[in-house]
C-alpha cells in the first residue's frame, strides 16, 4: 500500500461532498417525477429518444448514450411500452438490430413532464450555484465523461 495516493482532507471533502452531493440531487429530482408516475430513467429514455434523429434509435447506442445497461434499458422500455409511449422495431438499416421509437403518446406525455422536469433541475441544480459554478461543474463533468468513455464524447458547449 506504499504507493496509494490518499486523499488530502480537502480532497476527502470534496470527494464526499460530490458523492453526498449528487445522490441528494438525484433523490429530489426521482421525488420531483414521483407524482406524474416516471421515474427519471424513465424521463432520460424519452428525452434522449426524443433528440434522436427521427425520434428512434438503436437500443444498443441508446444504451450506451444514458450509460445503462442494455437489460435495464430493455426493462425501462418494455414500461414505456406498455404505456405506449414507445415501441420496439426491427432496426430500419440492416434489420438485425432492434430500434426504439417514441410514439406520438410519448411525445405528449414528455411535452407535459419536460417543463416539470426543467424546474426540478433549476430549483434543485442551477439556482444554487453561481454561473461560475455551474460552468465549472459543466466542464469538469465533461472532463470526466471524456476520460471514461471518450468514445462517447458528445457535441455540447464544450466544442
Amino acid at each position: 500500500m506504499s504507493g496509494t495516493r490518499w486523499l488530502s482532507q480537502t480532497e476527502q471533502a470534496h470527494w464526499r461532498a460530490y458523492l453526498r452531493g449528487t445522490r441528494l440531487l438525484e433523490r429530489a429530482l426521482v421525488d420531483d417525477l414521483a407524482p406524474h408516475k416516471i421515474q427519471l430513467t424513465e424521463y432520460e429514455l424519452l428525452s434522449m429518444l426524443s433528440e434522436s434523429p427521427g425520434q428512434r434509435t438503436r437500443m444498443s447506442k441508446l444504451a450506451d448514450d444514458i450509460v445503462q445497461s442494455r437489460s435495464r434499458v430493455t426493462h425501462t422500455a418494455a414500461r414505456l411500452e406498455k404505456r405506449g409511449w414507445v415501441e420496439r422495431v426491427r432496426a430500419s438499416d440492416d434489420g438485425r438490430g432492434v430500434e426504439i421509437c417514441l410514439t406520438e403518446a410519448g411525445r405528449e406525455a414528455l411535452d407535459e413532464i419536460a417543463g416539470l422536469h426543467v424546474e426540478s433541475v433549476r430549483t434543485n441544480l442551477l439556482d444554487t450555484l453561481t454561473p461560475e459554478q455551474y460552468e465549472a461543474l459543466g466542464d469538469a463533468m465533461a472532463a470526466i465523461r471524456d476520460r471514461l468513455a471518450p468514445e462517447h464524447h458528445e457535441i455540447g458547449i464544450d466544442d
